[in-house]
C-alpha cells in the first residue's frame, strides 16, 4: 500500500510532463497521454478502495526536514479515497472532454499538464497526513488554478479572473498557513492523526479562536463563501473543462475538505456554530437568489456552485452528526451533477456560439439528446424526486428542524432552507426552460446541431450516476457515504438509512413546496417581472479588490520616483540607512565589548590589512575613472582569498578569486557602454550626506566585528569536522556540507543563479549601443578582442581549463574543489574562447542553449535528491558506497557527486547565458 500511496501522490505531476514529451518525441495526442495518466491514477484509487471501505486508516510517512515537523507523510482513509475519486475520476472525464471541447490551438500539452499538475496538487491536499504538506500542496492549487483560468492570456476577462482568484485565494492560503503553525505549536505535532486526537486542547487553548478565525479565513475564500465568494463568476472566464473541474467538483470542495479533516479538532464549540452556520446561510441564501438573475449559463452555474457550497457548510456547522453525513452526500452528489451541467452548458456554447440565455431557445428541437442529459441534471440540482440531489436535500432539510426543535428560534434554519430551496428550483428551472424550450431562437445560427458522440459520453456517465444514486442509494453510494462520515467523525456513525422515499414527512413537504414555490417563482419573474431586462448592480466584490489594488498601485508610483530615479545612489542610502536603523534597534540595550581575550595580530594579518586599506583608499580615490576604481576594487576581493587562505579555507579562496575574476570580466563589458570617467558633481549637501553615512556604516561594521571577537561562541564547525567523513562520505568539510548537510540550500541557490540568468538575458534582450561605441581604451568597439596572442593561447587553454575543471570536479569530495568552482573554471574558458573568436562563431560552435544547460543542471540536482526516497531517505541524503571499476578496483564513488555535477552544469549554464548575451550585444551596434 505504501508504494501505491507514493504512486498516487507523484504521478499527476510526473505525468504531468508527459504530454508535451509524447507530443515532441512521438507526435501523440496529448489528451490521450494526459487521459492514460489520469485513468491510470483512477486506478491506483480504486485499487486502495477496499481498505477504505472497511474503516481502515493507513499513514506512511518518509522523513524530510524533521527539525520543523515537516515530513513527507500520507494517510489513507474513507475520507481521501471519497475526494481523490472525485479528483481522479471526474478528472479522466473531463480530459476527455477536453479532447472534444477546446479548439486545436487550445488543446496543448500545456493546457493537459496544467490539468495533471492541478490534479496532483489537489491530491496533495486529500492524502497529506502532514498539515505543513496540505499547506503547500494547498498552495499549489492557487498557483495551478490561475494557470488554468488565465489559459486565454489574449483575453482581459481571463486575466482579470485568474489574478482575481490567485489574489482571494492566495490571501487566505496565508491565513492558513498561520493556523497551521499556531495548531501544530498547540497540538506538539504537524501530524493530522495527532491533531486530531488533541482536539480538547486545541479548543482549550487561549489561541483556539484566532486558530479558528485564521483556519476559516482559507476555506472560506477557496471554497468561495460570503462575502469572498466574488472570485468564483469571474473564474468563468476559463475554458468550460476548466470550470467543471476546478470549480464545480474540486478546488472549490477544497475548504470543504478542510472543514471536514479538522472538524474533530475544532466543531462542536459555540464559536465554531456560529461562524460556520452563519456564513453557510448567509452564502446559501445570497448566491441562490443572485443564481436566478444570472444571464449567463455560466455565470447560473456559478452562483449555484456558491449556493450548494453554503449548504454545506451550514451543515458543518449545525454539529449534529448526521449533519456531517448529509454535509459529506451533497458533496458527492453536488459534484456529480454540477460537473455534467458545467460540460451541457459547454456543448451549448460550443453549438450556438453564446452563453446568454435571453438569446437561447428551443434547443430541444435542435439538440434533443443533450437537452435530456441537461434536463436530468439540472432536475438534480433542483432535487426533484428519484434523483441523487433529491436524497442529499431531504437529509439537509431534516437536520435544520433537528436543530433546537423546541426552541422559538428553531424556525430560522427551516426557513432559510426552505427559502433557499425555492430559489434553487427557479434557477434550476430557469436553466432548462429558457435554453431548450419556447420558441426557436432567431439570432443563433442555421447549423446548429446534436453534440458529436464522443463530446456527450462524459456527461452521460455523470447523469447515469445521478439516476443510479437516487434510485439504487444503498447500492451504490452507501458505502462510499459511510467510509468518508466515518473519517470525519472518527467515531461510530449516527443511525441513518438511504431510500428513494421516507414517507409523508416535514422534509417532504419542505421539498414539495420548494419545487412548487420555485417553478412559480420562475414563470412569474419570467413573464411578469422583466426577469431578462434585469441589469445586475455594480457593486461587486470584485471592484472593492481591484480598487484596493488600484490604491496601492497609485502609492508605489507616488513613492517610486522618490525611492528609484536614474542613480543607483539613491539605492543605496535607501539600503543604508535602513539597515542601520534595524541595527540601532539590535544595539538596544546591548554591551558592545565581550569577555573573550583577542589574539594578537601577526605580521600577515597587519599587512593585509594594510592591502585592504590602501585599495580601498585608491577605489575611493579614484572612484571618478571607472575602470581603474574597478581594478583597484578588485583588489578589496583578492585581499579576502587572502584571508581565506589564511584561515586554512582553500576552498573558499579558490572560490573568491574565481568568482572574482567573473565579476571582473562582467563589469569590464559592461563599462564599455559607459563613458570612462564618471562626471564630477559639484559639491553639495549630497557629497556630505554620503561622507556621513560612509562613516556610520564602517563604524558600525568595526563595531560588530569588534563585538563578535571579543565574545566566545559555539561554533557549529566542530559537528561538521566530527560527521562528515562518516555520515557525508568526504574529507573536504565545505564540499560535504554544500553537497549533503546542506545540499537543500546549494539547489535553492543555483535556482537562483539560474533565475537570475534568465532575468539578465530578457533584460539585454534587444538593447541597442550607442552608434560610436568605444571600449576603455577609446578604440572603436569590436565583439573580439583582436589580439593575436589571445587567438593562438584561447585553443590550448581551454583544453587545459577543462582538464582542470575535471580535476578539481573530482576532487572537491575529499580535496578543494567541487563542482561551482569546477564550473566557474569552465565558464571563464569559454568566455575566453568568445574574447578570442567572437561570440557567435563559439555560438555557432558550440550550438548550445545556456538556458537549456541551465535546466539540465537543476533537473540533475532534483532527480538525484528524489532519488534518496527509492531508498527510504529523505530528499538529497546521500551515501558513499565502493563500486569495483576494472583496472582501479574498488573506488569510493559518492552518491552526492551527482548532485555536485547538477551544480556544475548549472553554474557553467548560468555563465554561457550571462557571458554570451553580454558578448553578442556588439552585433547590434547601429550603423
Amino acid at each position: 500500500m505504501n508504494e501505491a500511496l507514493l504512486a498516487l501522490a507523484l504521478l499527476p505531476f510526473a505525468g504531468a510532463l508527459l504530454p508535451a514529451l509524447a507530443r515532441r518525441l512521438a507526435g501523440a495526442d496529448p489528451a490521450w497521454t494526459a487521459g492514460v495518466v489520469a485513468a491510470t491514477a483512477l486506478a491506483i484509487v480504486l485499487r486502495l478502495a477496499p481498505f477504505a471501505l472497511d474503516g481502515g486508516t493507513h499513514v506512511v510517512a518518509w522523513p524530510w526536514v524533521p527539525q520543523i515537523g515537516l515530513e513527507f507523510a500520507l494517510r489513507w482513509d474513507g475520507l481521501a479515497f471519497l475526494f481523490a475519486l472525485l479528483i481522479t475520476g471526474i478528472g479522466t472525464l473531463v480530459i476527455a472532454y477536453s479532447r472534444f471541447y477546446l479548439e486545436p490551438d487550445e488543446c496543448t500539452p500545456r493546457f493537459y499538464g496544467l490539468v495533471l499538475a492541478f490534479m496532483g496538487a489537489m491530491l496533495g491536499i486529500v492524502l497529506a497526513e502532514n498539515l505543513l504538506l496540505l499547506v503547500v500542496a494547498w498552495e499549489l492549487t492557487s498557483i495551478t488554478s490561475f494557470l488554468l483560468i488565465g489559459l486565454r492570456g489574449g483575453n482581459a476577462e481571463s486575466r482579470q479572473g485568474a489574478r482575481l482568484a490567485l489574489l482571494v485565494t492566495g490571501a487566505g492560503g496565508l491565513a492558513l498557513l498561520a493556523a497551521v503553525l499556531l495548531l501544530g505549536d498547540v497540538a506538539g505535532s504537524f501530524r493530522l492523526t495527532d491533531v486530531l486526537s488533541a482536539g480538547p486542547e486545541v479548543q482549550g487553548s487561549a489561541l483556539y479562536p484566532l486558530m479558528l478565525a485564521l483556519l476559516l479565513l482559507g476555506a472560506f475564500t477557496k471554497s468561495a463563501q460570503f462575502p469572498w465568494h466574488f472570485w468564483l463568476p469571474h473564474a468563468m472566464a476559463a475554458p468550460t473543462p476548466v470550470s467543471a473541474y476546478l470549480h464545480s467538483a474540486t478546488m472549490v470542495k477544497a475548504g470543504i475538505f478542510l472543514l471536514m479533516r479538522l472538524y474533530p479538532a475544532f466543531g462542536g464549540t459555540v464559536e465554531w456554530f456560529w461562524a460556520v452556520t452563519g456564513t453557510g446561510t448567509a452564502t446559501l441564501l445570497f448566491a441562490s437568489g443572485v443564481a436566478l438573475y444570472r444571464h449567463d449559463l455560466k455565470g447560473l452555474l456559478a452562483y449555484s456552485t456558491i449556493s450548494h457550497l453554503g449548504l454545506i457548510v451550514l451543515l458543518m456547522g449545525l454539529g449534529t452528526p448526521l449533519g456531517e453525513v448529509a454535509a459529506v452526500f451533497h458533496v458527492i452528489n453536488h459534484a456529480v451533477f454540477k460537473a455534467s451541467l458545467f460540460m451541457a452548458a459547454g456543448i451549448v456554447d460550443h453549438a450556438t456560439g453564446t452563453r446568454d440565455m435571453r438569446r437561447l431557445s428551443g434547443l430541444a428541437r435542435l439538440m434533443p439528446y443533450t437537452a435530456t442529459l441537461a434536463i436530468i441534471a439540472a432536475a438534480s440540482m433542483a432535487g426533484v424526486p428519484l434523483l441523487n440531489g433529491f436524497l442529499s436535500k431531504e437529509m439537509f432539510f431534516a437536520e435544520t428542524l433537528a436543530w433546537r426543535p423546541t426552541s422559538a428560534a428553531g424556525w430560522v434554519f427551516p426557513a432559510a432552507a426552505t427559502l433557499a430551496g425555492v430559489f434553487t428550483v427557479a434557477y434550476s428551472t430557469r436553466f432548462v426552460h429558457d435554453v431548450f424550450f419556447g420558441g426557436r431562437a432567431k439570432d443563433l445560427p442555421d447549423d446548429v446541431h446534436e453534440a458529436p458522440r464522443w463530446l456527450r459520453v462524459p456527461v452521460e456517465v455523470l447523469v447515469v450516476l445521478c439516476l443510479a444514486v437516487g434510485l439504487f442509494p444503498g447500492h451504490t453510494v452507501e458505502p462510499l457515504l459511510r467510509a468518508a462520515a466515518r473519517s470525519v467523525l472518527q467515531g461510530p456513525l449516527p443511525e441513518f438509512t438511504l431510500a428513494t422515499w421516507h414517507g409523508l414527512n416535514v422534509p417532504f413537504a419542505m421539498s414539495l413546496l420548494a419545487l412548487a414555490g420555485g417553478v412559480a417563482l420562475y414563470f412569474y419573474r419570467r413573464y411578469r417581472g422583466g426577469l431578462h431586462d434585469y441589469v445586475p448592480a455594480s457593486v461587486s466584490g470584485k471592484r472593492y479588490v481591484e480598487g484596493f489594488v488600484a490604491t496601492l498601485q497609485d502609492g508605489a508610483q507616488l513613492s517610486f520616483p522618490r525611492l528609484d530615479g536614474e542613480r543607483l545612489t539613491r539605492y543605496l542610502v535607501v539600503l543604508l540607512v535602513v539597515t542601520l536603523l534595524f541595527a540601532l534597534l539590535g544595539w538596544h540595550r546591548a554591551v558592545p565589548t565581550g569577555d573573550a581575550a583577542l589574539h594578537a595580530a601577526t605580521p600577515f594579518a597587519m599587512g593585509v590589512t594594510l592591502l585592504l586599506v590602501v585599495a580601498t583608499a585608491a577605489t575611493v580615490l579614484f572612484q571618478r575613472r571607472r575602470h581603474v576604481a574597478l581594478l583597484t576594487l578588485g583588489v578589496v576581493g583578492l585581499v579576502v582569498a587572502l584571508v581565506f587562505a589564511q584561515a586554512s579555507a582553500p576552498d573558499l579562496a579558490l572560490t573568491q578569486l574565481l568568482v572574482e575574476m567573473v565579476t571582473l570580466l562582467l563589469l569590464l563589458l559592461a563599462l564599455r557602454w559607459l563613458p570612462d570617467a564618471t562626471p564630477a558633481d559639484p559639491p553639495s549637501w549630497r557629497n556630505a550626506r554620503d561622507a556621513v553615512l560612509a562613516l556610520l556604516v564602517g563604524a558600525g561594521t568595526s563595531l560588530l566585528a569588534w563585538a563578535m571577537l571579543t565574545r566566545d561562541s559555539t561554533a557549529i564547525s566542530d559537528y561538521y569536522v566530527r560527521t562528515a567523513p562518516g555520515a557525508g562520505g568526504g574529507r573536504n568539510v565545505v564540499n560535504v556540507i554544500l553537497v549533503d548537510f546542506r545540499g537543500f540550500d546549494t539547489l535553492g541557490e543555483i535556482t537562483v543563479l539560474g533565475i537570475a540568468a534568465l532575468a539578465i538575458a530578457a533584460l539585454l534582450r534587444g538593447l541597442r549601443l550607442p552608434e560610436r561605441a568605444r571600449d576603455w581604451l577609446g578604440r572603436p568597439w569590436h565583439p573580439r578582442a583582436d589580439s593575436p596572442l589571445l587567438e593562438v593561447a584561447a585553443p590550448p587553454l581551454l583544453a587545459l581549463s577543462l582538464v582542470f575543471a575535471t580535476f578539481l570536479f573530482l576532487r572537491g569530495h575529499d580535496q578543494p574543489g567541487g563542482g561551482f568552482v569546477a564550473g566557474l573554471v569552465t565558464g571563464i574558458a569559454v568566455f575566453l574562447q568568445s574574447m578570442a573568436f567572437g561570440a557567435e562563431r563559439v555560438t555557432a560552435v558550440l550550438r548550445v542553449d545556456g538556458t537549456r544547460v541551465v535546466a539540465a543542471g537543476l533537473g540533475i540536482a532534483v532527480l538525484t535528491g528524489i532519488g534518496s526516497f527509492a531508498f527510504d531517505h529523505p530528499f538529497l541524503t546521500s551515501s558513499a558506497p565502493y563500486v569495483n571499476l576494472p583496472l582501479l578496483g574498488a573506488v569510493k564513488i559518492p552518491t552526492a557527486t551527482f548532485f555536485d555535477l547538477g551544480v556544475y552544469v548549472a553554474v557553467v549554464g548560468t555563465v554561457l547565458t550571462i557571458l554570451s548575451r553580454i558578448a553578442t550585444i556588439p552585433a547590434e551596434v547601429r550603423t
